[in-house]
């Protein structure tokens, strides 16, 4: 557990020294969306560190590290590329802006130092996988990899079936319900928190296993509570009004289920 702490202690202060000089970036530049690119890549750095750092199955330590690793760079380049370059600041910094006002800035500085304390929540997973010694690679290591590199590309599919979506005119104001998104109302979301139960499976017989439902249910947690699902749905209700409203009547708003049918007679006219 000792060395657990050590390498979270790294992490944590590691990323309160780059959050802090990516807040002085923001301020010069009164844009903070970069803090979610650099949120994913930091949880992709804590997971090379924990590889590199630790003296588990070396075989094990790749195949965590090629998952948190795919995992880390699919998010940090679609987050930059769909978010950051060329797209303003992002509508919730925006809006946090505005009603912070003249403290916005000493906030803003507390906002990123709590994304340090994030990765560090994120990283403590990685734990019980890395210092895992048992030489060999077990069928629930195997089925962590393959739990992990599904999710990767079911979350990398959605995000492709909503851009693409997105991308033709005639769907301004529409809601997507093509691929996934006819069975879930957020199948990304669903994908990225599905990808931390692979750490839980790699993780079996690895000291301390219990850490690693740390992932999956702080990842809940967030979507949940904080900044996903509650937000994106209160955007998309202003955004498409009663087209929303119907979508969330008929799909799941989370795990993937087949859509309910609304009787004729209970539809508007």
């Amino acid at each position: 557990m000792i060395d657990i702490l050590k390498l979270l202690a790294i992490v944590w202060a590691a990323m309160s020294v780059i959050m802090a000089a990516l807040w002085h970036v923001q301020k010069i530049h009164n844009d903070a969306s970069v803090v979610d690119v650099v949120w994913a890549a930091g949880v992709g750095g804590s997971a090379l560190l924990f590889a590199l750092a630790a003296d588990g199955s070396f075989s094990r330590r790749m195949l965590f590290l090629a998952v948190a690793g795919i995992w880390s760079m699919r998010l940090t380049f679609y987050l930059l590329f769909n978010r950051v370059i060329g797209k303003g600041e992002d509508g919730r910094y925006r809006k946090l802006r505005l009603e912070w006002g003249d403290k916005a800035q000493r906030n803003f500085f507390l906002f990123f130092e709590a994304q340090a304390i994030f990765v560090l929540l994120f990283a403590v997973p990685f734990g019980p996988v890395v210092f895992n010694i048992d030489p060999y690679l077990t069928a629930w290591s195997i089925a962590g990899a393959l739990v992990g590199f599904g999710a990767i590309l079911g979350e990398a599919i959605a995000d492709a079936q909503l851009a693409d979506f997105r991308a033709n005119p005639a769907n301004k104001g529409r809601t997507c319900r093509v691929g996934m998104w006819g069975y879930s109302r957020h199948p990304n979301y669903f994908f990225e928190w599905l990808h931390w139960f692979a750490y839980v499976l790699m993780g079996v017989g690895g000291p301390f296993w219990w850490l690693t439902f740390f992932g999956p249910v702080t990842m809940l947690f967030f979507l949940y509570r904080l900044t996903g699902i509650p937000h994106t749905e209160k955007q998309a209700l202003i955004s498409r009004g009663d087209d929303y409203r119907e979508y969330q009547r008929t799909v799941s708003p989370f795990i993937p289920w087949f859509p309910k049918k609304i009787p004729s007679s209970k539809l508007k006219v």
